[in-house]
């Protein structure tokens, strides 16, 4: 059976009375990550919705383009 470093479980949650420093440091690394994925999903997120309207507007441009008669330049 491996041996912890800590008699209880209360003692471990005060981590040798720096529990403040030791959680504040899990809670903000929890935080930041937390709010980097949100961040990076809402932007992929518009991405993609701006890449679908650039892709209709494309297809409405060269179905316009296909329904006009070519006109020949002259000299």
């Amino acid at each position: 059976m491996p041996k912890f470093n800590f008699a209880s479980f209360a003692d471990f949650l005060a981590m040798g009375n720096y529990a403040l420093y030791v959680w504040l440091s899990f809670g903000l690394t929890f935080v930041v990550l937390f709010g980097l994925w949100f961040i990076s999903n809402r932007q992929q997120q518009q991405f993609h919705q701006q890449l679908r309207v650039r892709i209709a507007r494309e297809a409405r441009v060269r179905q316009h383009q296909s329904q006009q008669p070519s006109q020949v330049q002259e000299p």
